[in-house]
């Protein structure tokens, strides 16, 4: 896979200007293209370490072609920071991303309606581009009526925001099909503009995309080695975490579909799943996507909160050599210090 052909390519579908607060609600073009699920850079004793997001947004935009981004989810470990922490890290986020990022989605979903609609107000006041939730998962609702009442009144909390729902059955538990929550969503939630969808039930995410053909839905894959599967389905985007390290690649992929060149696609989807297919066989989670951030990038992404385990460093080195035996990671590409910063 040679470098060069990136550089020849702008990435595809790369959104929209940041609408203004007027027109937040139905933004002129749908969220669409490669959305970074953000890590949270932490110091050694587990603060955040907000010093490093400025240089991060320039990371995305400069070196991987990302200028969407998902910030406190799953890869964000969102549900491990407080409100407090959360607020404080959308806020950066947005303040840095200022006339650098396209989209700015923040996720507001929380074991508490009150916490999730706080968050969503918050979200709001300070600029978003929207919020999205995932379903609470130790009270769980257990029909599709129950979960949409709680979307409904965090989506009611930010009104002008487009709202999207995280489908992530595999850590929530909750198993309602997306499909079946998607039925009618938009005459309960007027603000429903999408789906983030991290499941590998592509038949569920198919009957998402045909049976709302005419709704406009910003329909967004999260499972990153299946991602050329999910546009063939009808994909209008990706939100992912290897995005924030292989965005540059995975581009060169969404260029190649768009041109209906299925062959090359095909040759880029599974040079990534090479990658994943590898690290995953080690052990692959947050605590290995922030080591490989801080490998690739050369930004000290830190460890992960408890409960979650720091990466050893035989992975931090098994990752390294696959990326740099698939031409994804030069000797020149690694930034000084980022071997220590991931030690």
């Amino acid at each position: 896979m040679a470098d060069n052909l990136g550089e020849e390519l702008k990435p595809p579908c790369l959104i929209t200007p940041r609408p203004t607060s007027s027109s937040m609600a139905f933004p002129k073009k749908k969220l669409q293209g490669l959305v970074a699920a953000t890590i949270t850079p932490m110091t050694d004793n587990g603060e955040i370490n907000f010093s490093v997001i400025g240089q991060y947004v320039d990371y995305l935009v400069k070196e991987q072609g990302v200028k969407n981004i998902f910030v406190n989810g799953t890869t964000g470990e969102g549900l491990s920071l407080s409100i407090s922490e959360r607020r404080q890290v959308a806020e950066e986020w947005v303040t840095k991303g200022k006339d650098k990022l396209d989209q700015v989605v923040i996720h507001v979903g929380a074991l508490s309606l009150k916490e999730s609609q706080e968050l969503a107000q918050h979200a709001a006041e300070i600029g978003a581009d929207g919020i999205a939730v995932i379903a609470p998962f130790f009270l769980k609702p257990w029909t599709k009526d129950i979960l949409i009442n709680f979307l409904k009144e965090v989506a009611a909390a930010a009104p002008a925001l487009p709202f999207y729902y995280y489908h992530i059955p595999a850590l929530t538990g909750v198993k309602i099909r997306a499909e079946e929550l998607l039925d009618g969503i938009q005459d309960k939630i007027p603000t429903f503009q999408g789906l983030k969808f991290s499941d590998t039930d592509l038949l569920d995410f198919g009957q998402c995309v045909d049976q709302n053909r005419q709704q406009q839905f910003a329909f967004l894959y999260g499972v990153d080695e299946q991602l050329l599967s999910a546009l063939v389905m009808g994909a209008t985007g990706a939100v992912g975490s290897t995005y924030n390290y292989l965005g540059k690649k995975t581009n060169q992929m969404l260029e190649a579909f768009e041109r209906k060149d299925l062959s090359l696609a095909l040759n880029y989807q599974f040079c990534i799943q090479r990658f994943i297919n590898f690290v995953v066989k080690l052990g692959f989670g947050v605590s290995q996507t922030k080591a490989i951030m801080t490998l690739v990038s050369g930004i000290p992404m830190g460890p992960p909160r408890l409960p979650l385990q720091k990466a050893s460093r035989e992975f931090t080195d098994s990752a390294e050599a696959k990326l740099k035996s698939l031409d994804f990671l030069s000797f020149t590409d690694l930034k000084d210090g980022s071997l220590e910063a991931s030690s």
